[in-house]
C-alpha cells in the first residue's frame, strides 16, 4: 500500500503547519484528485469529504507556531507528517503490520517505522500524496478561519497567515498576534 504524506502552512508568518496522510483504495475516484493549490477552496471542501468517507485510511497531524519557532520550520514539517501517519495508524488499528510504503512531496522524509521515499512535486504526480494535500490544505485553512474569529485585526480569513502585504501591515501596526511564529521575519 501507498501512503502519501504531505503538509500545508510552511510559508505562513502566523499559526501551525499541518500535514495528512492518506492511503487510498483502488475503487477511490482518481479523476477527482489534483494538486491541492491548483483547486478552487470549494473544489478542495468538496474533494476532501470524499476523501474522508472513501480513502481506505487517513490521519491528520500538526506541529504548533511555537514548535516552528523553537525547531524551525522543516523539522516542524517533518513532526507534524510523522504525527499524521501516526493518526492515521491509530485511527485504522488494522493497519500496523501491513506493507506501507510512505510518498513524501518534498526533499526529505519524516522518521517513520516504514520505508520512505522523498519526492519532489509528489503532489502533482502521486494520487495519494495529491489526496494529503487537500486534507492538509483544507484542515490548515478551517484553522486559520477559527484564528480569523478569535483574532479579527489580522484578517486570517482571507490570506490564512501567509506574509501577504495586508498580513505584514496588520502585524506592524497590531503587533504580533497569539499564533505569530515569531522567528519568521515580518518587513
Amino acid at each position: 500500500m501507498i501512503c502519501g504524506i504531505d503538509e500545508a502552512g510552511r510559508g505562513p508568518l502566523a499559526g501551525p503547519v499541518c500535514a495528512a496522510a492518506v492511503i487510498l483504495g483502488g475503487d477511490f475516484p482518481l479523476d477527482l484528485l489534483n494538486d491541492s493549490k491548483k483547486m478552487t477552496a470549494i473544489r478542495r471542501d468538496q474533494v476532501r469529504l470524499i476523501i474522508l468517507n472513501k480513502a481506505v485510511a487517513w490521519g491528520i497531524g500538526w506541529a504548533s507556531h511555537t514548535e516552528i519557532d523553537d525547531i524551525n520550520i522543516l523539522q516542524a514539517s517533518l513532526l507534524a507528517m510523522k504525527r499524521a501517519y501516526e493518526d492515521m495508524i491509530k485511527r485504522n488499528s488494522g493497519l500496523s503490520g501491513q506493507n506501507i510504503k510512505a510518498i513524501i512531496d518534498g526533499n526529505f522524509a519524516p522518521d517513520l517505522n516504514i520505508p520512505c521515499e522523498a519526492m519532489v512535486k509528489a503532489d502533482t504526480k502521486v494520487a495519494e500524496v495529491m489526496a494529503a494535500s487537500i486534507l492538509a490544505k483544507t484542515e490548515r485553512d478551517n484553522y486559520m478561519d477559527k484564528m480569523a474569529e478569535l483574532y479579527p485585526n489580522y484578517g486570517y480569513e482571507k490570506h490564512k497567515g501567509y506574509p501577504t502585504k495586508a498580513h505584514r501591515e496588520a502585524v506592524l501596526k497590531h503587533g504580533f498576534s497569539p499564533i505569530q511564529r515569531v522567528s519568521f521575519k515580518v518587513k
